[in-house]
């Protein structure tokens, strides 16, 4: 399962420089080396021989962490809420990585804003030998973008498809037994059990999506993260821009969707937790249309919140685009 990777030197030597500065500085710092997790955990981690994990992002976070169970300690590099497309490393994210024993990320075109993962992962000496790095969305079928300047790009929003989420969890399952074969009986009913609740989960989205009208079935967002999940689940996605990046929300951006809200007669519109809501206040103005929920798509919610887990974040998704459909 495992995609074992020896990273390609990039040129970025301001880059690295920078971050072997940081790097300096983090090794100085008296504070908490996990104060950049998702979770609010990770203090301590490495005690009591559990593993050292770094996760790119909250979501595989929380899917790694609910396979490996207590045999792990996981840290997220994207804090929950913030933007994985476009990250900036701290201190503390280099000197985690440096010491992970086994390092997730999403792959897809996910990690890719200024090559800030691969130039991390040089800049902390993980060329995939001293320590595995894991491309947790192996075998995953890819969708593709479509927007000038972008086609043919990985669309990496796999997890919004919970079949999807299964592969993450398969492929998390694979990964930490290969490491830790001492624990692989737990790994395999950590993820056996995981895997029937995200399976459940999914069919009886697929059921209940069915019971919309299909002129109804019209989810507009801001990003177009929803290509998996509307393939899932029987619906159209619309939205202002593709893909997060430096830019977005442009002027003709906001007129292309607000044109296609007012053919489609679309009643409510979705901004997303990890996007500034601006752009779709723009377009809630322009259209007439009324911003009628708010979803996840690159972040979990925040510990002890709705949706701070990768399975309580689908289930609020689904509940509120079915709501917000009908």
């Amino acid at each position: 399962m495992r995609e074992r990777i020896r990273w390609k030197k990039t040129g970025g030597l301001l880059w690295a420089g920078l971050l072997a500065v940081l790097l300096l500085a983090g090794c100085a710092n008296n504070g908490p080396a996990g104060a950049n997790q998702g979770s609010g955990e990770g203090e301590d981690e490495g005690q009591d021989g559990r593993l050292k994990v770094v996760a790119t992002y909250s979501i595989v976070y929380d899917i790694v962490k609910q396979v490996g169970g207590d045999h792990v300690d996981v840290i997220s590099l994207a804090p929950v809420g913030s933007n994985p497309h476009e990250f900036d490393p701290r201190p503390a994210d280099v000197t985690n990585t440096a010491d992970a024993d086994a390092i997730f990320y999403n792959g897809m075109n996910l990690e890719a804003g200024n090559s800030w993962f691969e130039k991390l992962l040089e800049t902390a000496g993980k060329d995939g030998e001293d320590a595995p790095v894991y491309l947790i969305s192996e075998g995953v079928e890819v969708q593709y973008l479509t927007e000038a300047g972008n086609e043919g790009e990985s669309d990496p929003h796999a997890w919004l498809d919970l079949r999807n989420g299964v592969i993450y969890a398969q492929n998390a399952q694979a990964a930490l037994t290969e490491i830790d074969p001492d624990n692989s009986e737990d790994y395999a009913a950590n993820a056996e059990s995981y895997i029937a609740e995200l399976e459940q989960l999914h069919d009886e989205a697929v059921e209940r999506f069915q019971e919309i009208p299909e002129s109804q079935r019209f989810l507009v967002t801001s990003e177009g993260a929803f290509k998996y999940f509307s393939e899932a689940y029987g619906i159209e996605a619309g939205y202002i821009w593709e893909i997060n990046s430096e830019s977005e929300g442009t002027p003709a951006q906001v007129q292309a969707i607000v044109d296609e809200i007012k053919s489609r007669d679309v009643k409510g519109l979705f901004v997303e937790t990890s996007v500034d809501p601006r752009s779709m206040e723009s377009v809630s103005r322009d259209s007439g249309v009324p911003i009628v929920g708010e979803v996840f798509t690159d972040s979990l919610g925040k510990p002890g919140e709705t949706g701070d887990t990768y399975l309580d974040m689908m289930r609020t998704n689904i509940e509120t685009i079915i709501e917000g459909l009908k």
